[in-house]
């Protein structure tokens, strides 16, 4: 499982799993709230770097209140329940995104949470909240500009200037309930992750069929825009940049 460092996982089709049983969208909410745990969980135990899970994106804000409250204070519930278990596991615990419409208490239990698992090296645990990709890449390039007045930002002052630069790129994008589209997720993060669509839907994705997608895509060859395998983009840009330099040379000989 070395390879798939970072997973990132939209959790889909809550609303949807509730009507086709004739309940309430809430309803469905509540009950993938209480599966969150056992993925995380199951991702700790495979050995994983780091798993991000879109909670509620900056479209988000478009839905009935009542669902948006809803999902509030589920948040706030889950980090309640989950607070020890995080901490006795040594998990680092963060948000990114913007969560200052989130109530007051809730925004405190998040910073405690975040404080007190800064230092902590198991899975990096990460919740995107009012969050938007976009949003996090005007961010990353306003932050360069204000610092930088006047210079040029490359690949890496970006990826620097992102909400938690040290999650690195994404291996394993995936996405439950059966949509196909990455939804203003991670797009800076995304750019060479293997995507994996689920028809299953968020309440009833198990830990066992985590399991499985991660054994796929780890047996997958991975390629990065070169003819061989290599372990990571970081790897194949480095190669590209050796090639770079050695064809010039012999074009240069000419």
């Amino acid at each position: 499982m070395e390879r798939v460092k970072h997973i990132a996982i939209i959790m889909d089709g809550n609303g949807r799993w509730a009507t086709m049983r004739n309940r309430p969208r809430v309803w469905g909410h509540i009950r993938g709230s209480a599966n969150v745990a056992s993925i995380v969980e199951e991702a700790d135990r495979l050995g994983i770097k780091a798993l991000t899970l879109y909670a509620f994106s900056s479209e988000n804000w478009s839905r009935p209140f009542s669902e948006v409250r809803v999902l509030f204070s589920l948040l706030k519930k889950f980090i309640k329940r989950e607070r020890a278990r995080i901490i006795n596991n040594k998990i680092r615990f963060k948000i990114i995104g913007d969560i200052s419409e989130l109530p007051q208490g809730t925004q405190e239990l998040i910073r405690e949470l975040e404080q007190t698992t800064a230092y902590n090296q198991g899975l990096k645990l990460t919740f995107a909240f009012g969050y938007g990709g976009r949003a996090e890449l005007v961010y990353a390039m306003n932050q360069f500009i204000t610092q930088n007045p006047g210079q040029k930002i490359n690949e890496k002052d970006l990826s620097n200037g992102l909400y938690c630069p040290d999650l690195g790129d994404v291996d394993l994008l995936i996405r439950t309930g059966g949509d196909c589209r990455i939804s203003n997720f991670l797009l800076w993060q995304l750019a060479y992750a293997e995507l994996f669509f689920t028809q299953t839907k968020w309440p009833d994705f198990s830990p066992a069929e985590f399991s499985r997608i991660v054994d796929f895509v780890t047996r997958r060859e991975r390629r990065f825009g070169t003819i061989g395998e290599v372990s990571d983009l970081n790897e194949a840009q480095k190669l590209a940049e050796r090639n770079r330099v050695t064809i010039n040379q012999q074009l240069g000989t000419h």
